[in-house]
């Protein structure tokens, strides 16, 4: 008998005991299952939400592309003149003055360019034409009063000797109004602002020789210069002038 009851105490015990674990696991699971589950949930939403965008840097400002100007046309030139092809209109009405125009070969000028810039200047009423003194018509062949040239320094020294140019002033001679390139492209200190004025003061002073007129000197200070001073020299205290007949 007292074995039985020690046998029912033992066995209550031991069902106290798995009660009582069994109750202490319960109130222990909600705990441990949230855990579980927040934690869960928080590898969800690591997977799920997207990270945040970057953070806004400023554009790097586009290299603007270096522009490399041009290469000037660099003057070979080779000695030889060669006409430039071509005839212009009769500008004028009087005696007619028939003329070409030649260019150094490898000069940086373009020949038919340098070929206008003649035919506008003595087409021009205040030139050697004045109005119906005489005509003047550019042609590329046969008879002609003279040539104009525009040639490098050394050639314009060759073709002006036994005159001293110095590589540095035009001439006439031998038929031809030799115009220095150098001159042309930078003129002179007085006309250093007024290039296209002494191109045509060029043109008119050296066409004149052609025409049979000699050098003049300035009349007095402060009056316009002739065209046929040597304003490439100095203007001896006049002011400047290009035409003939201004």
């Amino acid at each position: 008998m007292m074995r039985r009851r020690r046998r029912t105490g033992v066995i209550l015990l031991l069902l106290l005991a798995t009660l009582g674990w069994v109750w202490h696991a319960t109130q222990e699971s909600p705990e441990a299952s949230g855990k579980t589950s927040l934690t869960a949930t928080q590898a969800r939403a690591t997977l799920v939400t997207p990270p945040p965008p970057p953070s806004p840097s400023a554009s790097p400002s586009p290299t603007a592309t270096p522009v490399t100007p041009s290469p000037s046309p660099v003057s070979r030139p080779t000695g030889r003149l060669l006409v430039v092809p071509g005839t212009g209109r009769v500008y004028g009405s009087g005696p007619l003055q028939r003329y070409l125009v030649e260019v150094e070969q490898g000069l940086a000028e373009n020949p038919q360019d340098f070929a206008s810039a003649v035919e506008r200047t003595l087409g021009d009423r205040r030139s050697w034409g004045r109005g119906g003194v005489m005509s003047f018509q550019r042609v590329s062949s046969g008879p002609v009063a003279f040539r104009v040239v525009l040639a490098s320094p050394r050639t314009v020294d060759r073709y002006c000797a036994p005159l001293n140019t110095n590589s540095y002033t035009s001439c006439y001679m031998g038929g031809r109004s030799v115009l220095n390139q150098q001159r042309w492209q930078s003129a002179v200190p007085w006309y250093a602002k007024d290039l296209a004025n002494y191109r045509i003061y060029m043109i008119n002073h050296e066409v004149g020789h052609a025409l049979g007129h000699g050098h003049q000197n300035c009349p007095q200070r402060g009056a316009r210069a002739p065209v046929m001073q040597q304003q490439t020299l100095g203007m001896q205290g006049c002011v400047r002038n290009p035409w003939p007949y201004p």
